[in-house]
């Protein structure tokens, strides 16, 4: 399986476009069926930046709304939640792709942007924010790395 691996960054051009990074493009295409999408493209629900998902990937994420009572309203907010904001978008030959309007609001993107690899799936941030969050989640592994590997003390 191709999985994101490491930080990108990258530039808008003049037109709004801006280069998937060569190794993403290359996973992208390896996961992609024909008459998908290249990639879906949704505002993440934590952090201030966005998600990209292989089509495959992003199918999966069906399995809970499908579980859900088709008239409830968990199933309502969580639909909404995935799909009202999803983009499938496509890159072109040069592998540009034009990021919409409302995801680079979500994103705080202007000139510069960061491409970050996360396994199955990659984000797309404003690089100073990127940044932290990289360091905030490496300080967060390291304490939950240094507590798994704290030895448990046994009561006599």
């Amino acid at each position: 399986m191709s999985v994101f691996l490491g930080t990108h960054q990258n530039r808008f051009d003049a037109k709004g476009r801006v280069s998937i990074p060569a190794s993403f493009r290359a996973a992208l295409r390896a996961q992609a069926q024909p008459d998908e999408s290249l990639v879906i493209l949704r505002p993440s629900h934590l952090h201030p930046c966005i998600e990209a998902w292989p089509s495959a990937a992003f199918a999966t994420l069906a399995g809970p709304v499908e579980s859900l009572d088709i008239f409830s309203d968990d199933h309502d907010d969580l639909a909404a939640s995935l799909y009202a904001d999803a983009y499938p978008i496509d890159a072109d030959k040069e592998g540009r792709i034009i990021l919409p309007d409302v995801l680079k609001r979500h994103a705080n993107l202007t000139d510069e942007i960061s491409f970050m690899g996360l396994g199955r799936v990659f984000q797309i941030w404003e690089p100073e924010a990127g940044a932290r969050r990289r360091e905030e989640a490496r300080a967060r592994a390291r304490r939950m790395t240094s507590r798994a590997a704290a030895p448990t003390e046994v009561a006599s």
